[in-house]
């Protein structure tokens, strides 16, 4: 009986144990000892970081579930499509978790679906609770293909995508409605919102920051995709969700000015107060240092500098929700509020099961499916392609400089993982140029290649171009625009590593190509 292979303990899955465990333990408190016994809320300080956090910022940020999907299915981008799918997913992931957190937040937990049959109709939690379980049950059904694909119900994906255009509309409707009335909460407190904070327009504050969020959460979300399980990174899709952001956060910032000048208090952020210093510093964070960053096309259309405008935005929405829901709340109560170990414990292990849910789905799921990934792909501007491949090292000196300060004051940003060898492609000629025409009249197609034959291949593989490319209209950039790098290989790669979709079997899957399990034959010559 052959032996369970256990997952290999790395440093980040330790950490996500560890997390995993003091939540089980916080769990363990909240339940038997209730709000009182586990966390530091009172009576005058009802709404914590389970409310501020996993609440507010977990609705925020699975914005990019209704903000992509607009995109495409509304407004007919289908260029976006291949981000579709991870962008739905993490929308749904963060209203499950969203619940899950709400539970623990409600002193009894058994009686969340009263509001649905107890109707009050003047409550603005009674509206977001209903969108909230309206909006899940979508992103429910929205997601569903991704599983009716992986187990071949093909009548049931009819179906489905029959109706996609009217899910993807009600689920838009829901989403607009329920992340402003998540602002609405504090227009009830006029006397109790700081003045930094409350405003008549918090609804509309709170709908533009989540679009913004939207489009941070999908370039953060496929760089650390990227970052993690080696899925193509794709600059053309990304870097138009940086320029909406842009004018996402320019249009905020007017709409905010205007905002303060009406009410009188433009000197108010500049006071010698707690208050005051936290929202310069989200501004800062949030909106300045990004939008500096995204202004300048040679740091909007690199990879890393596109990563840390989008991050430092994800940390401003982040910081203006808590500030609302925390920092803006505390001067009216009298109190100080500090989140005890059991709720950082809690939030940290949502979280962290949220990460941990996605990379399993991502692992036996086709959140990432190959063909639209590759079909998708819309030609990309030769200046594009090369400033999005280049170092950290060739943006410009004011882009370091904001993003060192934005370090300073958020601390150490980054994403560990293993840097991954691109094969970027040069500036395809025009197509009807006499430079083109030259080029197909002396095309030859490189030599035959024979590739090192690993320990266990039952042979060598030769591979011939002139069998993959048609001489009269040759596409390189079909392959050679992908991670295709075995083709420089002088040693013998790992067992099996050819036919994975990343190599060979990224086109001989049965259906571009006759799939690598059919004939070993057809590829392997034995000798």
């Amino acid at each position: 009986m052959p032996k369970l292979a256990l997952p290999r303990l790395t440093f980040w899955r330790g950490v996500l144990l560890a997390i995993l465990a003091a939540g089980t333990y916080a769990t363990f408190l909240r339940v038997f000892k209730g709000l009182a016994g586990s966390t530091n809320l009172t009576d005058a300080f009802p709404w914590g970081l389970w409310i501020g956090f996993d609440i507010l910022c977990g609705v925020a940020l699975a914005a990019g579930g209704f903000t992509i999907s607009a995109t495409v299915y509304i407004f007919n981008l289908e260029k976006f499509r291949p981000i579709v799918r991870p962008a739905i997913l993490t929308a749904f992931l963060g209203y499950v978790l969203v619940v899950v957190a709400l539970l623990f937040d409600l002193g009894r937990p058994w009686n969340v679906w009263h509001p649905l049959v107890m109707w009050n109709p003047h409550s603005v939690m009674f509206e977001v609770g209903w969108c909230v379980t309206l909006y899940t049950t979508v992103l429910a059904l929205e997601f569903s293909p991704v599983v009716f694909e992986r187990f071949k119900m093909t009548k049931t994906l009819h179906v489905l995508h029959v109706i996609m255009p009217i899910l993807v509309v009600l689920g838009v409707l829901l989403s607009t409605l329920h992340q402003s009335s998540l602002g609405s909460f504090y227009l009830i407190v006029p006397t109790k919102l700081h003045a930094l904070w409350y405003s008549p327009l918090l609804p509309v504050y709170f709908f533009l920051t989540a679009l913004t969020l939207g489009c941070a959460m999908t370039i953060v979300e496929s760089f650390l995709s990227n970052r993690a399980f080696g899925k193509e990174l794709d600059m053309e899709l990304l870097v138009p969700l940086g320029r909406v952001a842009l004018l996402i956060l320019g249009v905020t910032a007017v709409i905010r000015f205007a905002d303060f000048r009406h009410r009188g208090i433009l000197g108010l952020p500049f006071a010698p107060t707690y208050e005051s210093r936290l929202f310069l510093a989200e501004m800062i964070i949030g909106v300045l240092a990004p939008a500096v960053l995204l202004a300048l096309p040679k740091v909007r259309q690199h990879r890393t500098g596109l990563f840390l405008s989008a991050l430092l935005i994800v940390m401003g929405v982040v910081m203006n929700r808590l500030n609302v829901s925390i920092t803006g709340m505390e001067r009216s109560s009298g109190e100080i509020y500090v989140p005890a170990f059991t709720e950082i414990a809690i939030t940290l292990s949502v979280v962290g099961v949220g990460f941990l849910v996605f990379a399993l789905a991502v692992k036996y799921l086709p959140v990432f499916p190959e063909h639209e990934m590759k079909d998708a792909r819309p030609p990309v501007a030769p200046d594009a392609l090369h400033v999005a491949a280049q170092p950290i090292r060739s943006l410009p000196m004011p882009a370091i400089a904001v993003v060192a300060l934005a370090f300073v004051a958020a601390g150490a940003l980054g994403a560990d993982g293993v840097r991954r060898r691109e094969v970027v492609p040069g500036p395809p000629a025009p197509a009807g140029t006499p430079a083109l025409a030259a080029a197909l009249a002396s095309f030859e197609a490189p030599a035959e290649r024979t590739f090192p034959q690993a320990p266990d291949s039952p042979g060598p593989v030769s591979f011939r171009h002139a069998s993959h490319v048609d001489a009269s209209a040759p596409d390189c950039l079909s392959c050679h625009g992908n991670s295709y790098s075995f083709l420089g290989r002088t040693q013998a790669p790992p067992a099996g590593l050819m036919h994975d979709t990343k190599h060979c079997g990224g086109c001989h899957d049965g259906t571009s190509a006759f799939s690598v399990e059919d004939d070993c034959a057809a590829c392997h010559k034995s000798e």
